[in-house]
């Protein structure tokens, strides 16, 4: 896995925990997407399982470090959901967790990770639990979530919360213009668009991602003034939740742009589409919007089976009438 500059000091700090004993067998890690948190979890893995450990880093040619890296290693177990499926159920957990109670194949430390903790039903997530509250011996939990307000309070409660926080915005610039050749207005724009995130915000600058946000911000002023309906055909793609997000932050900046807030605008590299946006449309009308495409938003995301072509041009409709019963400011 690749690593980035940003993961050195709070992969110092959790292996200096376990150094001098402090480390708690469960450690949920709280990070956006986008992170590097897999790569942490990984350089962290490695150092554990390694039985020759010099210092801070593992040794990478004693047998466990060679199946580490191999991926082979038979007591380091990645707990997720099937390709295909968004549900981790009870038979992966009991399968993992009556294995943990074996003595160690290599003689070590056994590591169960959960790279989306989210993905844990409720009847997995007690599981889990109960292994959570009598772990067997040099048995380590690594989960992971972007979300972990939604995980059970109760298996929140059995770990320790390590929050990896997105780094300074100079220091994530610095490194994504050794990463891509994007303006330095467009790589702002992608990390704010990325809640500070750099690996998500070089996602986003990839061409074809990065062309369809900028075909939205096209769309959007003839829209408004136009043909509601017209903006269709730029949502309605698997990535609409994405691109719904693009949409909500164009209009959280034309508050910001109302309230003379533009050093907080997200989409820097858009001004002047913000700055039309604030002055056609008012406050109250804004902030309706925004609370209406937040809300289809959050459907798409958590409604199963919902038709996202019905929902989408039922939103447009709507926006369009809300727009309609509210004069457009004057321009300028």
């Amino acid at each position: 896995m690749n690593w980035y500059p940003w993961l050195t000091a709070p992969y110092r700090q959790l292996v200096e925990q376990h150094q001098q004993g402090r480390a708690h067998h469960a450690l949920l890690i709280q990070a956006q997407p986008g992170m590097g948190d897999a790569s942490l979890v990984w350089g962290l893995s490695r150092w554990l399982m390694c039985q020759q450990r010099d210092g801070l880093k593992s040794c990478g040619h004693c047998h466990s470090c060679q199946l580490m890296q191999a991926m082979t290693h038979p007591d380091w177990y990645r707990l997720e959901a099937e390709p295909g499926k968004s549900a981790l159920g009870i038979d992966a957990v009991r399968q993992v967790t009556e294995k943990l109670y074996h003595r160690a194949q290599q003689g070590g430390e056994k590591i169960v990770w959960l790279p989306a903790a989210g993905q844990l039903t409720e009847a997995a997530a007690n599981a889990l639990l109960k292994t959570l509250e009598e772990p067997p011996d040099s048995t380590w939990f690594i989960l992971c979530s972007h979300q972990p307000g939604r995980l059970l309070a109760t298996l929140r409660s059995r770990c320790i919360s390590w929050h990896l926080a997105p780094p300074e915005e100079t220091f994530s610039q610095q490194w994504l213009h050794s990463q891509t050749q994007k303006s330095a207005e467009e790589i702002i724009t992608a990390l704010r668009l990325s809640s500070g995130a750099p690996v998500a915000a070089l996602g986003l600058l990839d061409d074809k991602r990065w062309a369809a946000r900028h075909a939205l911000c096209q769309g959007l002023p003839g829209a408004l003034s136009e043909d509601m309906l017209s903006l269709l055909p730029l949502l309605n793609h698997d990535d609409v939740a994405e691109r719904l997000g693009w949409l909500c932050t164009l209009l959280l900046d034309a508050l910001k742009w109302q309230q003379n807030g533009a050093l907080s605008l997200a989409n820097i590299d858009s001004q002047t589409l913000v700055s039309q946006i604030a002055s056609r449309l008012p406050a109250r009308v804004l902030d309706e919007s925004l609370r209406q495409w937040m809300h289809c938003r959050e459907q798409l995301l958590t409604v199963a089976a919902v038709n996202r072509e019905l929902l989408l041009t039922d939103c447009l409709l709507r926006w369009e009438k809300l727009l309609a019963a509210s004069p457009l400011q004057e321009n300028g």
